[in-house]
């Protein structure tokens, strides 16, 4: 008997923790469901269009967690850790969940502490009655365009000032010294030389302006350095003949580079005429070509000249930027020339680099792609 209720109590036990496990398992099982149900959700189809955005999208819910963000958007640095980075940005999204009103500013964003700032326009507008939507559009690359252009009118503007204003006061000097034959001569003589590097600075900015609306590599031709190299020399062979500068063409002959025939032609002359320009009478230029191991081709021009100083060397391709002033003034130098090498070189795939010591002289190295000449006529 004894045993007997034993084991009836031991069934009822079972039987009550059972039902107790029970009713703790339905009762769990219902309060997910309700915190799955509470829980705002991405829309599949939402999801679907933020992967193929090129804009970086956040999705943000009512606490600030990030449910969802394009991979533009975390390599933007917008979210870290499903928050989101910038104080800014985020205060915009509170703005907008608080109100229901779409709001488009431009901010200001670091992708990391070291790294310059990025200039970004940001849309933010609610999804639905609990979650919001960030669009934001790296406009960095836009605003460094803009920032070069302001600067490049500006620059262009105060360099046409300069002989434009000088013409003026000389043809004033004229009108005044009617009646003095030898004035009115060193006059005339002066507006020329004005007249003539206005000539050469319209050139060099349309010559620029050219260059960075084309691209040479769309329909690329086998240009041949030979050719390009004689061209060069002989649009200097007049000034330096008439300063006794011998300029010397060697280096391996039949080479060529596949790219624009002009560009390489003006790139090269620039390069000749600057080391003309810049080196003493009775020097020599040597202009070299050779092939080099890595599919490259490199044409150095070495001059004699007054060199560069090494705390220069960094700013000599930047546009209109003169080392020395004074000396472009009596050479008649824009300060566009290396800047058009540099442009050429980079739209062509190569470098250009500079190897200088003040008082003794300098060589610039113009590295282009190599044309296989293979199969060449």
């Amino acid at each position: 008997m004894t045993t007997t209720q034993a084991l009836l109590f031991a069934l009822l036990g079972a039987v009550l923790a059972g039902g107790v496990f029970l009713a703790w398992y339905v009762s769990e099982r219902q309060q997910q469901r309700i915190e799955a149900a509470d829980a705002p959700a991405v829309p599949p189809e939402v999801g679907a269009v933020l992967s193929v955005l090129r804009s970086s999208a956040v999705i943000v819910d009512e606490e600030d967690v990030v449910l969802k963000a394009s991979a533009p958007a975390f390599a933007l640095g917008l979210v870290r850790n499903n928050e989101m980075v910038d104080q800014e940005l985020a205060d915009l999204v509170r703005s907008v969940r608080r109100d229901g009103q779409i709001r488009e500013t431009e901010l200001v964003i670091g992708r990391t502490p070291t790294s310059p700032p990025r200039h970004v326009t940001a849309r933010v507008a609610p999804l639905g009655s609990r979650l919001v939507l960030a669009l934001v559009e790296d406009r960095t690359r836009e605003r460094r365009v803009e920032a070069i252009r302001r600067d490049f009118v500006a620059n262009v503007s105060h360099e046409l000032k300069t002989p434009v204003g000088a013409i003026r006061l000389l043809a004033d000097a004229v009108q005044d010294a009617s009646g003095d034959p030898e004035a009115v001569e060193r006059f005339a003589g002066r507006m020329i030389t004005e007249s003539e590097r206005l000539t050469r600075l319209v050139q060099q900015i349309i010559e620029l302006s050219r260059l960075q609306s084309d691209d040479p590599l769309d329909e690329p031709v086998p240009v041949s350095l030979d050719d390009a190299v004689a061209t060069a020399v002989d649009t200097t062979a007049i000034d330096a003949q008439a300063r006794g500068i011998s300029v010397v063409a060697s280096g391996e002959k039949g080479l060529k580079v596949l790219g624009n025939r002009e560009q390489v032609t003006v790139a090269i002359s620039n390069l000749v005429a600057n080391a003309v320009n810049y080196s003493p009478d009775r020097s020599s230029v040597l202009v070299a070509t050779r092939a080099a191991d890595d599919d490259m081709v490199e044409i150095s021009v070495t001059d004699q000249g007054i060199g560069i100083p090494s705390g220069e060397i960094d700013r000599i391709f930047e546009r209109f930027y003169r080392v020395d002033p004074a000396r472009h003034r009596s050479t008649g130098g824009t300060g566009l020339g290396l800047s058009i090498v540099k442009h050429v070189a980079a739209t062509h795939g190569g470098d250009i680099r500079v190897w200088s010591v003040e008082g003794q002289g300098s060589t610039f190295t113009l590295t282009l792609p190599r044309k296989n000449q293979e199969g060449s006529p």
